[in-house]
């Protein structure tokens, strides 16, 4: 997964996606950018990039990868995330997969942030207390959450 972040108006920003309701896995979640690891990949990070390009048209070539936070496990599908941190340009002109994505979200990080509540949620008929972050609508939660969460905490220390 790699977890795209670039500076506008002097603020730090995150590029997350929404992804499509009708799909079987995460339907509507937001999420950044990534996949399953093909075997032409050569590592995880060409298939963080690869995904991001395939999900959103990011160019790989304009990727400074600059790290990786901890490996990730999603409860209820099972995956392990290995999350990647790259640095982009702004103004990107998103392309997003008509297959996966509904929607590029660029989201301030001081906003992600700021947003952050523990809520009850009910998912699959069960209900979680869970940390969230909401900014503009778009309900950050999940695996997703403690990749932000961590992000933020690692940000916070420079």
């Amino acid at each position: 997964m790699l977890v795209p972040l670039f500076v506008a108006g002097g603020e730090l920003h995150a590029v997350l996606t929404r992804r499509r309701q009708d799909l079987r896995r995460h339907a509507g979640e937001i999420s950044f950018p990534g996949g399953r690891r093909d075997d032409a990949d050569s590592d995880l990070i060409s298939t963080a990039l690869r995904e991001a390009h395939e999900e959103i048209g990011l160019d790989p070539a304009g990727v400074h990868v600059v790290g990786a936070l901890t490996p990730t496990p999603t409860f209820v599908t099972g995956y392990a995330v290995y999350p990647f941190v790259g640095l982009i340009e702004p103004g990107q002109r998103w392309s997003p997969s008509a297959r996966e994505v509904a929607e590029v979200l660029e989201l301030p990080l001081r906003a992600v942030a700021a947003s952050h509540a523990r809520r009850r949620l009910i998912r699959r008929g069960v209900p979680i207390r869970t940390d969230v972050y909401e900014v503009g609508g778009a309900l950050i939660w999940g695996a997703t959450a403690r990749i932000v969460a961590e992000l933020l905490d690692r940000l916070s220390d420079h």
